[in-house]
């Protein structure tokens, strides 16, 4: 039992001084502490639904800053060169701080799109709940396939319920319409990259722009973006994801909507590549299944999922220069049951309820501006931050507990793979 000054289920109204009882990995009930008891208290607190980080690169943690301030095509470039120079073991040690930077920011979930899929072996370890998409390239289904099953075989001892693996054909610039049928026909989850850019769509429908210096990564354009292409070929569905969206024309999105599509949305990875922002008011409108994401620290400075949904709000307003376009409740709700929507998880996380797994975080608000309450979701979303995340519960399970866990090993592993990242020795131990 746990309990705090408020528990907000994110379905159901807010309440206050509430408390959620757990067993055997699930939510037994949620309710008053008049009604179920104090059992382990909280106080200047809030409980909420972990966060479903929707869409990440975890493998990608310490590759802040390679190519800030360059367009999409030049820093992909960069990023394509210098993953090269490290191997799967030094991938792990980099995802599993991306892992443990989520679960400190009360992430739960992700859905993250994996290069090799360290990944898996670092959510695994972490007790992070995650579906793991490997990532494929090419023209070619039979190659494509055959990476993936090899990437499959390197990630299979750490599958379970908890971690799952599924399959992302990475764009539609970089995969043919064969090779996304081949994925689909797997029968596992599906993400993908749409619309991410100008860079992009200037090369799938005109062959031109500044993607062309990697064109020998790219397939070869056929006048078309990857949406109609793929719609033209009867491949859009609701088993598909899609990160971004940004650049979308309005038969796309209608597109996107008639097809059940998942949109993730990740505002400042959009904004600091300087690809513009998503049409989040008309993805909603529409009523499409909508999660939010960081996307991976190779485009946004942290994890921090505090400082995304202040992007996601901050972005809507902005975007329709109304103070009223995104509440930080409905910000809220696309960050917790909007990514288990487009994850297809619903049924099992992204809110409390009775029977759903205990997927929760507190955080503490009792030295931020936001206190005496006046709305809780407010708090959350505008006064909340890694630093405020007090506990995050997998399961039932405690995976971080503020306080409770040494970094130092962490970080310096990582800092080392960065270290041959630059192409650099890494310091001596």
């Amino acid at each position: 039992m746990l309990s705090a000054d408020w528990v907000l289920p994110v379905e159901g109204a807010p309440i206050e001084d509430g408390a959620v009882a757990i067993e055997d990995g699930r939510i037994a009930a949620v309710g008053t502490v008049t009604e179920l008891g104090p059992g382990e208290r909280f106080p200047g607190a809030v409980i909420v639904p972990g966060f479903v980080n929707a869409h990440t690169h975890l493998e990608y943690a310490v590759y802040a800053g390679f190519g800030d301030g360059q367009s999409f095509a030049p820093w992909l470039a960069i990023h394509i060169e210098r993953k090269a120079r490290i191997d799967r073991a030094e991938m792990e040690t980099i995802a599993r701080l991306g892992a443990a930077e989520c679960l400190a920011s009360g992430v739960t979930t992700v859905g993250d799109a994996a290069f090799a899929g360290a990944s898996a072996h670092a959510c695994a370890t972490l007790g992070l709940r995650a579906i793991v998409y490997l990532e494929v390239f090419g023209a070619d289904p039979a190659e494509a396939l055959r990476q993936y099953d090899e990437k499959l075989e390197y990630v299979r001892p750490v599958l379970s319920g908890l971690v799952r693996a599924g399959v992302s054909p990475h764009a539609p610039y970089s995969c043919s319409t064969e090779v996304y049928a081949a994925c689909l026909e797997l029968g596992v989850p599906v993400m993908t990259h749409f619309n991410e850019s100008q860079d992009e769509l200037d090369w799938l429908e005109r062959g031109e722009g500044p993607m062309r210096p990697v064109a020998d990564f790219l397939i070869d354009p056929d006048g078309q973006t990857g949406i109609h292409r793929l719609a033209g070929a009867g491949l859009l569905g609701s088993d598909i994801v899609a990160a971004h969206c940004v650049k979308l024309a309005a038969d796309e999105l209608e597109l996107l909507a008639s097809h059940d599509v998942a949109v993730v949305h990740c505002p400042r990875s959009n904004a600091l590549l300087g690809c513009g922002l998503a049409p989040l008011a008309e993805l909603r409108a529409a009523g499409l299944r909508v999660g939010v994401g960081t996307d991976g620290v190779s485009s946004v400075p942290s994890h921090d999922y505090f400082e995304e949904l202040r992007a996601v709000i901050a972005a809507a307003r902005a975007r329709s220069e109304r103070a009223d376009a995104l509440s930080p409740t409905e910000a809220l709700e696309l960050a917790t049951l909007g990514g288990a929507r487009a994850l297809g998880m619903a049924d099992e996380i992204g809110s409390l309820v009775v029977g759903k797994r205990a997927d929760l975080t507190v955080i503490g608000l009792a030295d931020s501006a936001y206190l005496p309450w006046e709305d809780p979701a407010a708090a959350v979303v505008f006064g909340g931050g890694s630093h405020r995340t007090l506990a995050t519960l997998v399961d039932g399970e405690t995976r971080y507990e503020k306080g409770g866990d040494e970094w130092h090993e962490l970080i310096a592993a990582a800092a080392r793979a960065r270290s041959r990242l630059l192409g650099r020795e890494p310091p001596l131990e």
